[in-house]
């Protein structure tokens, strides 16, 4: 990170987080990359730095309720050791229910961090919270203006990252080198495929500004989607794995110790939080623990014969699958004995916050009409097939909850038994979407999926087409789906209070210029027992 990067970060849109220039430059000198925090509870949180230095670091960790530390009232030793990438992570117990903290890191010779801002989740009757929702961040995409926007607010208690935290692509591939804004440059220079490649891509997207300053300003609770291992992940490989990349396993392995090394997050893959007696948020995994390998509509067609009829076939057969897993048995008894606990308690919210989209979606008739009139062959047989598919019943993304209708099914069913007011939050679509969940035709709950922060979506690949004209036609072909934005990048703004949810999609003015202006929002509400929208 550079001189004006620290800087920057250092000025982290509060006056109490301002530093000397003789402080940054004492940073400079081994605490690379900020601070973060995430893991909260009500008397404990767990805070992050890296100091590079040539041996083992040990660093101590001061807390205090003001920015200038008069009175420490928290900490402790951990050490920066090059086996974790000079990473540190530190759980602090101890502290009070549902107040802000200030946290810094100190070196051995005196050199400081900068000064980090952390919140424990409140305990008891609890009246409103505030999440920040966030995915998809392609960093040559462009600039991270959602992460700014958020930043410069002081109504978040928490920050949800749902996934695609970064990408693993090499340089000129997704982005193209003519896609690509100036000056968003990654390493390494290929794809990430070994522990030191992801190490070196967390480096360089966690020296970017607005990204360090958000993790500075406010805790986060976080899971990686497939783009923190690869493209497509399930628990036996990827679309962007082939043979020469080494043994699947193993690369997994790899991107999880760096994604723990680099996150402020615990070491276990799957875990919930207490939002006093408001909300119990959920973080499930659903990529590379018991996830089955997707569908492709190419592959259940394969070798000719009548489409319409394997389609159909499909559909009422193999498609529905019980044994079909997208979180495994034992994540699943987690999950759904969590939800009844939850309502138990009297918590009047259950929040999924995971990766993939959980209503459906199914291509409208219109899209034949969306890629223009010379598109490739290619192009114009998955269209095909994704119109028959539609016929069929077959949704059409299968990566998502819509590949696994019965694991779907069963995690709904279980919100119902559990008379769950339940609200999931999601990623990895890159666009903004607002579903009513349904089982057995009776509601089960709202999903608030948020569109990315840079990565492109639906209005990279049809151009021409408005938004107005490709919503109205998913609204038609999707009875789920009550409001979406397919052509901005942004964040989501979740407000729970006891009686209702409000979401407030925010869009960014642009991502190809350095600002954090906004060009528009969405707001929609639900109210606490009805398991739908209140209005689109």
């Amino acid at each position: 990170m550079d001189r004006r990067q620290l800087i920057a970060l250092g000025t982290a849109g509060l006056a109490a987080l301002s530093l000397p220039g003789a402080a940054i430059a004492m940073m400079a000198q081994g605490f690379t990359h900020g601070v973060a925090s995430g893991e909260p509870g009500s008397n404990s949180v767990l805070l992050w730095t890296r100091y590079a230095a040539a041996n083992d670091t040990m660093l101590t960790a001061e807390v205090a309720e003001t920015a200038d530390f008069a009175r420490v009232v928290g900490g402790g030793s951990v050490t920066a050791a090059g086996e974790r990438d000079h990473t540190a992570k530190l759980v602090v117990s101890g502290l009070e229910p549902g107040r802000w903290y200030y946290y810094r890191f100190v070196a051995p010779d005196g050199g400081r961090s900068i000064t980090g801002r952390t919140r424990t989740l409140p305990e008891g009757p609890t009246s409103a919270f505030t999440l920040a929702l966030f995915s998809c961040s392609n960093l040559p995409f462009g600039w991270f203006n959602a992460y700014a926007h958020a930043a410069a607010r002081q109504d978040i208690d928490l920050v949800v990252h749902s996934g695609d935290y970064l990408y693993e692509y090499p340089i000129g591939d997704y982005p193209s080198l003519q896609q690509a804004v100036p000056g968003r440059d990654i390493q390494p220079a290929h794809e990430m495929v070994v522990l030191a490649d992801y190490r070196l891509r967390y480096a360089a997207y966690r020296s970017d500004p607005d990204l360090a300053r958000l993790h500075a300003l406010f805790p986060m609770i976080a899971q990686w989607d497939d783009h923190e291992m690869t493209n497509d992940a399930w628990k036996g490989g990827a679309e962007n794995h082939n043979d020469g990349e080494g043994e699947w396993p193993d690369r997994v392995a790899a991107a999880e110790r760096a994604y723990n090394e680099w996150m402020p997050v615990a070491d276990t893959r799957w875990r919930h939080y207490q939002v006093g007696d408001l909300a119990t948020i959920f973080l499930p995994e659903t990529r590379v623990t018991d996830r089955d390998k997707q569908f492709e509509i190419a592959e259940i067609v394969a070798g000719g014969g009548d489409t319409a009829a394997q389609l159909k076939q499909f559909a009422e057969t193999t498609y529905r699958d019980p044994a079909r897993q997208m979180l495994g048995a034992s994540q699943e008894k987690w999950l759904f004995d969590g939800f009844a606990a939850s309502t138990k308690s009297g918590t009047r919210w259950q929040v999924c916050a995971q990766q993939v989209v959980m209503g459906s979606l199914f291509t409208p008739p219109e899209a034949r009409d969306w890629f223009g009139a010379n598109m490739a062959d290619n192009v114009r047989r998955r269209i095909d097939a994704a119109q028959m598919a539609a016929k069929a019943g077959i949704p059409f993304n299968l990566d998502a909850w819509d590949g696994y209708p019965a694991a779907r099914s069963r995690l709904l069913a279980a919100a119902q038994r559990a008379d769950a007011d339940l609200v999931t939050l999601t990623g990895d679509t890159h666009n903004a979407w607002a579903f009513d969940l349904s089982e057995g035709g009776r509601p089960a709950g709202i999903e608030i999926a948020g569109q990315s922060v840079t990565s492109p979506g639906y209005e990279a690949y049809t151009r021409g087409i408005t938004d107005t004209q490709r919503v109205s036609a998913l609204r038609g072909s999707s009875s789920q789906l009550k409001w979406a934005n397919t052509q901005d990048r942004g964040y989501v703004i979740v407000q729970l209070t006891r009686d209702r949810v409000g979401a407030n999609w925010h869009n960014v003015e642009s991502i190809r210029t350095h600002t954090p202006l906004l060009k528009g929002t969405h707001r929609m509400t639900a109210t606490r027992g009805r398991r739908r929208f209140d209005t689109a």
